[in-house]
């Protein structure tokens, strides 16, 4: 049965939602977590969706967070430079396209360069407004790149529909007030407002005031 969300602007999350970077993330990540003799799967259960800083934060509670910050320039940047097997969710072209006459932005933990990297990689058009890590004080699951993201476009956040895969980019869209249509295997479990297993069961028709998602 097919959903229908109205909506004037959407805010889309990058990795595991416009882009597949999971390989890379997951093989870098877990090279960084082997010297600290951390769990592998603890350390994966972290990473998605916050900025490598808050992660290490996270992980590595007792450590100088300045190691942390430095320590997050140098994962950026080879994760800019490591874009094999980086492509594109299925359908994430066409949704942008039929999102190309409406509000939209990414709102990504990433930086500019990975967030151009990733999504040159995947031969995805970037969306005019971008909210990177440069862009806001705090990392998902706090909503400041959301709530910024609707203010720089002038609309009222209830009339946003979030595209999220990770925990914590949906509580990032839930604190911020927004619905969000959760992408892929793990974002049920994180109580979204509709869920799909990849972008090609969202369609975008124009409405009488913004758009209309139909969720298939």
């Amino acid at each position: 049965m097919t959903q229908i969300l109205h909506a004037r602007a959407a805010l889309l999350d990058m990795d595991g939602t416009l882009v597949d970077s999971t390989a890379v993330v997951e093989r870098l990540w877990l090279a960084w977590a082997e010297p600290h003799g951390l769990d592998p799967a603890t350390v994966l259960s972290v990473v998605h969706g916050r900025q490598g800083h808050q992660s290490m934060a996270i992980l590595l509670p007792e450590r100088d967070h300045e190691i942390n910050l430095r320590e997050n320039e140098v994962m950026l940047a080879t994760e800019s430079a490591d874009v094999d097997g980086v492509i594109g969710i299925a359908g994430a072209d066409a949704l942008l396209a039929g999102l190309e006459s409406h509000p939209h932005a990414i709102v990504t933990s990433a930086n500019v360069a990975l967030m151009t990297a990733r999504m040159g990689q995947a031969g995805l058009k970037v969306p005019a407004l971008t909210v990177t890590a440069e862009s806001v004080s705090a990392s998902k699951p706090d909503p400041e790149g959301f709530l910024l993201a609707a203010r720089t476009l002038g609309v009222d956040p209830a009339d946003c529909v979030v595209f999220e895969d990770s925990g914590a980019g949906i509580q990032a869209a839930h604190a911020a007030g927004m619905r969000v249509i959760g992408i892929g295997p793990h974002a049920a479990a994180h109580a979204p407002t509709a869920h799909v297993d990849d972008l090609t069961q969202v369609r975008v028709l124009p409405s009488d005031d913004g758009f209309a998602l139909h969720i298939d």
